[in-house]
């Protein structure tokens, strides 16, 4: 599969105009952005499949992953409120050893920045894209990262446990074995276990040892003393880690997983505001024409994508192609224009179309 095929192209034209359609102004990125804020930003799952290079003057650049990062970036430097924009180009993803899959491919994507109605924000863009997508034959997925986000937030415990487990949210199997951890369902791993043995024994460790690689003693002792704080710390509730654990395992037409979800709140109390605002989010989804009750959910959607969403989050698929990723993505990322705005933010909800993917369907059609 080729993204420069003329059908492709001019599928992406077409979606193009139709955003500008809906008042979306048309921007544009550089190809090469800089690498260093964009490493951090884009999580695990893109950092190890950047282009990276090296430029004598600029430093350490990237050929551009997507268009959401350098698009909230020039918002935030001074674009007006509220805003729609389009864009539409190349990006850049390695992909593993022997992958079928492009790792350059047309992008065809629509931001909205709406301080004063992001449900209306979220609705609207999930609508749009349904309406160009629709009678394509792809299955619509949705989520919300941000009852995952509330439902880590709120559990009793230490605010270096919540961080701990916040920065795995986008990492399941190991957010998993995290949580059963704090349980105390499961061992610490041997290294840490003989460590606090020996720290409990008054073993005066980093005193003691050689002054070897680049940590001072004194934040080999700061990390030693973090170590035991946290071994003193009493385990999650067990109920909390099962109700936590349903929680991420809850996937029905949307309807049927409020209500699973609504049953939490009687032991995580904490889960209510955020449910609410998905319940008003599934209302005006119905008043922009979406079938909510044929709406798919998965809590855990979107928890291996980019790690800069944070609330509701969608996609379509193929079905019948199991083997192609996703026809066209997006969700909310409040967070990140926190951070690219040095303090400022306003709420933001996006998606892209993969042009060249709708081309390939309808040919096997």
């Amino acid at each position: 599969m080729t993204i420069h095929t003329p059908a492709a192209r001019a599928e992406g034209a077409r979606l193009f105009g139709a955003f500008q359609t809906w008042g979306a102004v048309p921007v544009e990125a550089a190809v090469l952005q800089p690498a260093e804020t964009l490493l951090d930003l884009y999580g695990e799952d893109i950092r190890a499949r950047a282009y990276v290079t090296q430029d004598p003057v600029q430093g350490e650049m990237m050929l551009r992953p997507d268009f959401t990062v350098p698009v909230v970036q020039a918002h935030m430097a001074g674009g007006a409120e509220p805003a729609r924009y389009c864009y539409l180009g190349e990006v850049f993803r390695k992909q593993e050893g022997g992958a079928s899959r492009a790792s350059e491919y047309l992008q065809v994507g629509y931001e909205v920045f709406d301080r004063d109605q992001p449900l209306r924000a979220d609705a609207e863009v999930f609508a749009l894209f349904s309406r160009m997508l629709a009678g394509k034959g792809l299955r619509a997925a949705t989520g919300d990262i941000g009852l995952l986000i509330a439902a880590v937030q709120g559990l009793p415990t230490s605010d270096t446990r919540k961080a701990a487990l916040m920065r795995h949210l986008w990492r399941p199997a190991r957010f998993r074995a995290l949580l059963e951890r704090y349980a105390g369902r499961a061992p610490l791993p041997k290294g840490r276990a003989d460590l606090l043995a020996r720290l409990a024994a008054g073993d005066r460790i980093a005193s003691a040892a050689p002054q070897i690689g680049l940590r001072t003693r004194d934040e080999i002792d700061a990390r030693l003393t973090r170590l035991a704080e946290d071994a003193a710390t009493p385990p999650i509730p067990a109920a909390l880690v099962d109700g936590l654990e349903f929680l991420t395992r809850v996937a029905d037409k949307a309807p049927g997983a409020l209500a699973q979800m609504r049953s939490l709140t009687i032991q995580m109390p904490w889960l209510a505001p955020s449910l609410d605002l998905f319940e008003q989010r599934l209302a005006v989804l119905a008043a922009h024409g979406v079938d909510v009750a044929g709406l798919d959910f998965e809590a855990s959607y979107g928890r291996t994508t980019l790690e800069y969403y944070d609330g509701f989050v969608f996609g379509f698929y193929a079905e019948a192609r199991p083997d192609l990723p996703p026809v066209a993505s997006g969700g909310r990322y409040d967070a990140l224009t926190s951070v690219l705005g040095q303090g400022r933010s306003i709420p933001a909800v996006g998606g892209v179309i993969r042009p060249a993917l709708l081309v390939e369907l309808g040919d096997a059609a």
